[in-house]
């Protein structure tokens, strides 16, 4: 068991023994082992224990092969160390230190000796992972050399290769440098004191001299290192020093000596930062991805071992749980994907999938970025930035002055000038590519005809599928009209028949009167749309019934009562009712009723530029590549709280329609009751001002209908409705008078300031931030009739009304960031 046991336990020092045999053998020694024997006394808590040592777990070197002994390398090999037999002589010291001169010269061999053993042990080690060297100790009779082995446990921490793979290079623990002197003396001599000038190693610490610098540091292959740390990696308290050269370091080498070390210092790769300290976005950095963050155009500052989170898109950088300290070059694969949680903000407000913090906040509502109703923006590296979702950038963070000032403000980054949009005055409309306009309004109230006359306006042509779909309606609502005219035939034949008892002029042939009969019961019933169907089995018998004399005679009769556009359809009722009925740009813009399938209509346009924009200066010229979306939106299609209206958060202005002769019309609300329709369009314009979604909006009043206005108003006088109770107009007694307009303009002017007045009273004035001014906004009115030149000048109003919400907006930011530089200058 002790021949078991020696092998394992570390060399003890061999003494000779006193009491050895009395034949005066030299060569007697002896081993002194110590064993632990059970302990059965009281309960001990915190008992450190000793494992036992498992003997088939310990590794053991194996034996050279053949074929790589024959391959001719050379490997180090540890030299055998030579018990000294011979009594060395005595050493007599003198009072200063020194070694006598008499036994200097006999002890010169067997020191010489002995540090030639220790060298060559030194240097036949070579591994990181265990070390030799060779010590000796002085006892009262003789002077023993023993060889120590230091090995390095597997839980050491520079044993890393039991937790990497096998082709990710480790790097051996940084040694620490032991003081053996005062403090502040040199590591070498021991000389000196905390104020004497020194150069530090920045491996393990060590500071020397000037005397000892260039004798403990060599030649500095990897610079300022000990010639024993030359191969493992710096400290890291040391990296910021790394490449700054000391005073003394100038005094001791020459100029290019100094270049030379402090480059090496710089590029050897031992030094660099390891990769494995650097995580981006929770995942940590190989070497390549580390040489790509150092080497990009605009690198990390000061970069140190940590979590770091990097926007891929924009460039932001930061530590995890921080808002962003450097905007560094964008699109570099490294890291993981980034998180919401990454900068730990509490704003609800995310920029490309991260959460931003307070700060960030205030900077984007300084420049002028709209972040209400906890928008998510995807935000570029040239500053761009628009909503998730849709194609359409909204502006450009740096593209003003002010933006950079925020970003000093609340100490958030800026990007290199290099690489920044450089900053104008321009605003944001000119960069915007689209503008959305919401065309809302009650049935009938003529935002469809504007709708359909835009896209005949501005060559935007209705496809197939929407012409077939809108034949079938053309083709229902001609049955309609024409049921009409049958049921005032009727209507009148029933009258002569109880009169006269003639039924000679009003009498139409049975196959017809059937049919008749058959089209005015679907007509009560609602099921009209079946006629379109069979439109190539009904279309001669129409074109028959048409031809009556009695049908044209009543027909005549009521043509002045019909509806304009029951008049157009039945004017050409036998090109119409044909199965191969194609409708035309015109017929489209007479239907009715396209809304009731078009719940939600869209058309992008541009508008063509005219010979009087061309004619202005190129600062008030619109731009001719701006497109806008005009939406046609039914209030009823929008859902139990209009829950729907969230779709049009990022509409630019709203378009409300109101007809000008509704004011004499009543329709059933839902619990029956006659409500007169202009109350209803007030209701309507109410809920949409105040609504949260469109509370921040423009609006424009389009008052439509202007030509049925200027006959409707000769017969029921605007009074009818009880909002419109104080009209009361002063009409002058010279009708040629310039200040005497028609009634039907007087009427136009007072609606649009009833109108203009509740908006007021619904929309409150919203201050500059400084200065004490404040702006309120106004409602546009405007009018169209069914012309064409109407919808376009209307729409074109809308247009100018965009700008102005701009630079009304450019004004009120510049006049906030005025009043900021003035309070931070005082």
């Amino acid at each position: 068991m002790a021949t078991a046991i020696r092998k394992f336990l570390p060399l003890p020092s061999q003494l000779k023994d006193n009491h050895a045999s009395d034949d005066g053998d030299d060569n007697s020694f002896h081993n002194d082992y110590s064993f632990a024997e059970e302990y059965k006394g009281p309960l001990i808590a915190n008992l450190p224990r000793a494992s036992p040592v498992q003997v088939d777990q310990i590794p053991t070197a194996l034996p050279v092969s053949f074929s790589l002994s024959s391959s001719g390398v050379s490997y180090p090999v540890v030299q055998p160390l030579v018990r000294a037999t011979k009594k060395p002589p005595e050493k007599k010291m003198k009072k200063n230190g020194f070694v006598d001169s008499a036994a200097s010269g006999s002890s010169s061999s067997s020191s010489s000796k002995r540090l030639e053993v220790a060298g060559e042990a030194k240097s036949s080690v070579d591994s990181p992972s265990s070390s030799a060297e060779v010590i000796e100790e002085s006892d009262d009779e003789e002077t023993v050399n023993r060889v120590r082995f230091d090995v390095q446990s597997h839980g050491s921490e520079c044993d890393e290769s039991l937790y990497v793979s096998d082709g990710e290079s480790v790097a051996a623990a940084t040694p620490k440098a032991e003081r053996k002197g005062k403090k502040g003396s040199c590591y070498r001599c021991l000389s000196g004191n905390r104020f004497t000038e020194k150069e530090v190693c920045i491996v393990c610490c060590a500071k020397y001299c000037s005397n000892c610098v260039r004798r403990a540091m060599g030649a500095m292959p990897e610079g300022r290192k000990c010639q024993t740390c030359i191969g493992f990696g710096i400290s890291e308290s040391n990296r910021k020093s790394l490449g700054k050269c000391s005073r003394m370091l100038k005094r001791v080498l020459t100029d290019s000596e100094l270049k030379q070390v402090m480059q090496a210092e710089i590029s050897c790769k031992v030094n660099q930062l390891p990769s494995r300290l650097i995580a981006v976005n929770g995942k940590s950095l190989d070497e390549d991805e580390l040489f790509m963050l150092q080497s990009c155009p605009n690198p990390p500052k000061k970069l140190k071992p940590g979590d770091y989170w990097y926007d891929k898109v924009a460039g932001y950088w930061g530590k995890v749980g921080e808002k962003p300290c450097q905007i560094i070059s964008p699109h570099m694969n490294i890291g993981g994907n980034i998180k919401k949680e990454a900068s730990n903000g509490d704003s609800e407000i995310f920029i490309n999938n991260r959460e931003i913090t307070k700060s960030e906040l205030m900077m984007l509502k300084m420049v002028g970025v709209q972040c209400e109703g906890k928008p998510h923006f995807w935000v570029n590296s040239d500053g761009t930035y628009q909503e998730e979702g849709q194609n359409r950038i909204m502006g450009n963070i740096w593209s003003k002055k002010r933006a950079r000032l925020a970003c000093a403000v609340f100490s958030l980054p800026s990007p290199p000038v290099s690489s920044a949009v450089e900053p104008n005055d321009e605003p944001i409309y000119e960069h915007k590519m689209l503008n959305k306009l919401l065309l809302i309004g009650e049935e009938k109230c003529g935002a469809t005809t504007i709708y359909k006359q835009a896209r005949s306006l501005y060559k935007v042509p209705f496809s197939e599928e929407e012409r077939e779909r809108i034949k079938v309606i053309i083709q229902t609502n001609l049955y309609a009209y024409l049921a009409m005219v049958l049921e005032s035939h009727e209507k009148h034949e029933e009258e002569i028949n109880s009169t006269t008892g003639d039924e000679t002029v009003s009498s139409i042939s049975p196959r017809l009167k059937h049919f008749s009969d058959w089209l005015l019961k679907e007509k009560e019933e609602g099921n009209l749309k079946i006629f379109p169907a069979s439109s190539r089995e009904n279309a001669q018998t129409v074109a028959e019934l048409w031809r009556v004399p009695a049908i044209q005679a009543t027909y005549k009769r009521l043509r002045d009562t019909l509806p304009r556009n029951a008049v157009y359809f039945l004017g050409r009722i036998l090109e119409i009712s044909k199965a191969e009925y194609i409708p035309t740009d015109m017929d489209i813009l007479q239907a009715e009723g396209l809304s009731s399938i078009e719940g939600l209509s869209c058309v992008e346009f541009s508008f063509p530029s005219t010979a009087q924009e061309d004619s202005l200066e190129s600062d008030y010229q619109h731009d001719p590549d701006m497109k806008y979306q005009l939406i046609r939106l039914d209030p009823k299609r929008l859902g139990e709280n209009w829950k729907l209206l969230e779709m049009f958060e990022d509409a630019d202005l709203v378009i409300f329609c109101v007809s000008l002769t509704d004011y004499g019309e009543y329709i059933e609300d839902n619990d029956g009751v006659l409500v007169n329709k202009m109350i209803v369009n007030k209701q309507l314009f109410e809920s949409m001002v105040t609504h949260p979604i469109l509370a921040n909006k423009r609006f424009l009043l389009v008052l439509t209908k202007f030509d049925l206005l200027e006959e409707k108003i000769e017969e029921v006088p605007l009074r009818t409705c009880e909002w419109f109770e104080d009209f009361n107009p002063l009409i002058s007694q010279n009708q040629t008078s310039r200040h005497n307009p028609p009634m039907a303009q007087r009427a136009f002017h007072y609606t649009g300031f009833q109108f203009k007045r509740l908006y007021d009273s619904l929309v409150g004035s919203f201050s500059t931030g400084g200065g004490g001014r404040s702006f309120r906004p106004k409602l546009f009115v405007s009018q169209v009739s069914l012309e064409s030149d109407t919808v376009d000048n209307a729409l074109r109003y809308a247009r100018e009304i965009l700008k102005w919400h701009v630079e009304e907006t450019s004004l009120f930011q510049e006049m906030s960031t005025t009043s900021i530089e003035a309070s931070l200058s005082s």
